[in-house]
């Protein structure tokens, strides 16, 4: 059988070298969007950065950042919309940035998200490159880039710093970089509830780790041709290769870089969710009182299987109802093709939890493609298809759907908008 790991990589270029393709077709990616954005909301006598940095959760994480946690807003039907409700990396950055440079908390916030996802972009390509090689990669950001909510990437919002965060804790795994990833995955619990997905994603992988160091025979903690890493392998027996030209070991990781790792993993989550228990005097469930004041839970995605339901009550209803039914068909398809196509376990508990998280949400139906952004490995199937088709079509495909992704951007928040 052929072996499915590299003991020495050939040499590779600098890392941002290599990322350099992708990371420059995202910025084009984006660019074109934010230009079509300008345009089209021009034309209707509005702001394009107003909609960009002031308006949905981008007003409550900037009021956050200014005026700190307990602000809320009591709506008629009795409902109470508490900003604990949201995370506080992206405000401690935003207030951070702030105080430095002569930027507003709002101006803060949209750099932040810039900067963000182009280490999100980055962090993208290297994790697939990790498992695919460079053609999936560059590909594979470029599918992230070209999303039909693609915009939000460039919004003051945090999808992007998750999912950046997300990304290279992801990364740091798949390379046996345990303190880091449990750093990084700590990080991503600041900045999102689903920062539990990473956190699973770590700890799952660091069990493995030490079930393959207990059942081994060998006095290293590993089988003939075991690899720390291991769980970046591709079942189609592509190479696995060590990060920039280091050579490949078979020995398994130390337990305590291991343990080290899963500790600090559930630590901004369990931290932030924690404090607010002992601010609303809850306890450590209180969290889940505040989310229930945005009439948001997780409810094993009933009530939006009897939104979609709703939906078919009219003809016009039907055809938004068929195309609801249509994405989450595809999104669960290509959940199972990464799970055929065997992709790494860390990704696949990653994405199958950022998956469940937004399919199962009780509430705010319309922010579900929104919620499935950071799911990066979702699209892994696809830029391996387009590796493998010819390089002048796969362009022009993706060229084709970053016009139309842009002009739908434009539309949506000139429309409706992320909620």
């Amino acid at each position: 059988m052929t072996d499915l790991v590299t003991r020495v990589a050939p040499p590779r270029a600098p890392a941002l070298r290599r990322a350099a393709p992708a990371l420059l077709g995202y910025v084009a990616v984006r660019a074109l969007g934010l230009v079509v954005l300008t345009v089209w909301t021009a034309a209707r006598g509005k702001s394009a950065y107003t909609l960009l940095t002031a308006r949905w959760d981008a007003l409550w994480y900037t009021r956050v950042a200014e005026l700190g946690y307990g602000y809320e807003v009591r709506l008629p039907n009795g409902d109470v919309h508490s900003n604990l409700a949201f995370f506080p990396l992206l405000p401690w950055l935003e207030r951070l940035l702030h105080a430095v440079t002569p930027l507003s908390y709002a101006g803060a916030g949209f750099t932040v998200s810039l900067v963000a996802s182009l280490a999100a972009a980055w962090g993208i390509f290297a994790v697939a490159e990790r498992v695919y090689g460079r053609g999936p990669a560059v590909y594979a950001v470029l599918l992230w880039a070209v999303l039909p909510v693609g915009i939000v990437q460039s919004m003051a919002y945090s999808e992007s710093l998750f999912t950046a965060l997300a990304a290279w804790s992801l990364y740091a795994v798949l390379t046996g970089r345990w303190p880091a990833a449990g750093a990084l995955a700590a990080l991503a619990g600041l900045t999102r509830p689903v920062g539990i997905a990473v956190v699973a994603a770590v700890w799952v992988a660091g069990i493995i780790s030490f079930v393959r160091r207990r059942s081994s025979p060998d006095p290293h903690g590993a089988r003939a041709g075991e690899h720390a890493p291991a769980l970046a392998r591709d079942a189609r027996a592509e190479r696995v290769r060590a990060p920039d030209g280091a050579p490949d070991t078979p020995r398994a990781p130390a337990v305590l870089p291991v343990a080290l790792g899963m500790f600090l993993a559930p630590l901004g989550a369990a931290g932030y969710v924690l404090w607010v228990g002992r601010r609303t005097g809850k306890g450590p469930l209180g969290y889940l009182d505040v989310q229930a004041g945005w009439r948001n839970g997780f409810d094993g995605g009933a009530a939006f299987a009897r939104f979609v339901a709703d939906r078919f009550q009219s003809v016009p209803g039907a055809f938004a109802g068929g195309a609801i039914v249509a994405g989450v068909a595809l999104v669960l398809w290509l959940y199972a093709v990464c799970v055929r196509q065997r992709q790494p376990l860390p990704l696949l508990v990653y994405a199958g939890v950022v998956t469940a998280l937004a399919l199962c949400a009780s509430s705010y139906f319309g922010s579900k493609p929104r919620l499935l952004l950071p799911a990066f490995p979702l699209l892994l199937p696809l830029a391996r298809a387009l590796a493998r088709t010819r390089t002048s079509r796969s362009v022009l495909l993706v060229a084709g759907v970053a016009v139309l992704s842009a002009a739908y951007g434009a539309f949506w928040l000139n429309g409706t908008g992320p909620p």
